[in-house]
């Protein structure tokens, strides 16, 4: 394996652990800033806004060489890091939260340029899911650890955390990557032009209502496996290392498929996986382990889906590969904010916890709609 995708995915871990890791400390954060759970869950979303406008920076600066761009993307989570653990009350954590959002983005987005320039003919779209591998390894690992060490001590030890592995990216970033050349610089219209095409609106359709199904259902996972499934409260940390497994080899194997097979198609098969897993999940939710195993293959698709949709917006963005690359990241939030809210829906009117996955079906369903007029009109021509 390369230097310098190692180098790429160190970036993805350290934004995967600061994205992530909010979800667990939340209740710890809410008691130390003295507010409520709702009001501590808006750091989240502030997140998610710094993901959406982060993306566009790339608009400027993708005239210059795409390793200074992301060093510069390395200092900004730096940044965001330090300011979270100095943050001494809460709407200063909130802008913490949004500037440690702004190179998320857009650093997939030259991320995945470097990978796929830096890959072997052949093996561009396993370079590329071994670059998003941090992310699937951070909710592995980092999440967890991070979790813990915010029960134990603090909830700003996650975030230490956080400045550790940015000082590892910067240094390893400056080390391993080699220079590439910046892009053709065709001016500032022309790097939308690429949205003119049907190809690009379908891409990121399925990726926002294929991962806006899976959120539907993910975001409400832990009471669905304490209230419906039957687990102890004491095991779902447990639970979440094996969802987070499933990420890893998701990812990887999707990556490796796309390869041979290509990367509409897994995408296409990913979400076919997906409508069924999530209806089973509805089913079968009182059956505890068959419902757990489920959560796994779910989140298995999560990033099966993501490695080839990201290398398939890079080759139908002609001129505005970078932006496509960090829009990819905008319809993955947006996927998520969306899907949290319908998942909220049948809660809030008192159906129970097995719901949220019966209404991510149709999402994933019509994402995969999206991805089969994708592959007929363009996949199948080439």
């Amino acid at each position: 394996m390369k230097k310098s995708l190692i180098a790429l995915a160190l970036g993805t871990l350290a934004l995967g652990i600061t994205e992530f890791v909010m979800m667990g400390i939340l209740p710890d954060v809410a008691a130390s800033l003295g507010v409520s759970i709702p009001e501590a869950g808006r750091l989240i979303s502030a997140y998610a806004i710094g993901v959406c406008c982060g993306a566009p920076m790339l608009t400027v600066a993708h005239k210059y060489p795409p390793k200074n761009i992301l060093l510069f993307l390395g200092v900004l989570m730096l940044t965001g890091a330090v300011l979270s653990v100095i943050a001494q009350n809460y709407y200063l954590l909130l802008i913490a939260r949004f500037i440690s959002g702004l190179p998320h983005g857009a650093y997939f987005g030259v991320a995945s340029i470097v990978a796929v320039r830096l890959a072997d003919e052949g093996h561009k779209t396993g370079a590329v899911s071994i670059m998003i591998a941090g992310m699937t390894v951070a909710n592995l690992l980092g999440v967890p650890l991070g979790t813990a060490l915010s029960s134990a001590i603090s909830w700003r030890c996650p975030f230490v955390l956080v400045i550790f592995c940015s000082l590892l990216v910067i240094y390893y970033l400056w080390k391993w990557v080699p220079f590439v050349e910046p892009l053709p610089d065709n001016g500032f219209r022309s790097q939308f032009s690429f949205l003119r095409a049907g190809a690009p609106w379908l891409i990121l359709g399925a990726t926002m209502l294929g991962n806006g199904s899976i959120f539907c259902w993910y975001s409400y996972v832990t009471p669905q496996l304490i209230n419906e499934g039957g687990f102890s409260p004491n095991v779902i940390s447990m639970l979440m290392i094996a969802a987070g497994f499933g990420m890893v080899v998701g990812n990887l194997i999707s990556g490796r498929l796309s390869d041979q097979y290509g990367p509409g198609h897994v995408a296409r098969f990913t979400l076919m996986v997906t409508v069924v897993s999530l209806l089973l999940t509805f089913v079968f939710a009182q059956y505890g382990w068959f419902s757990a195993a489920l959560m796994v293959v779910c989140t298995g698709c999560l990033f099966s889906v993501s490695s080839p949709l990201q290398f398939l917006i890079l080759k139908h963005a002609p001129g505005g590969e970078m932006l496509g690359g960090a829009s990819i990241q905008m319809a993955f939030n947006l996927g998520n904010a969306v899907g949290a809210l319908l998942g909220g829906l049948p809660i809030e009117m008192g159906l129970g916890y097995r719901y949220p996955a019966l209404f991510g079906a149709p999402l994933a369903l019509c994402g995969l709609v999206c991805l089969l007029v994708f592959c007929r009109k363009y996949e199948r021509t080439e």
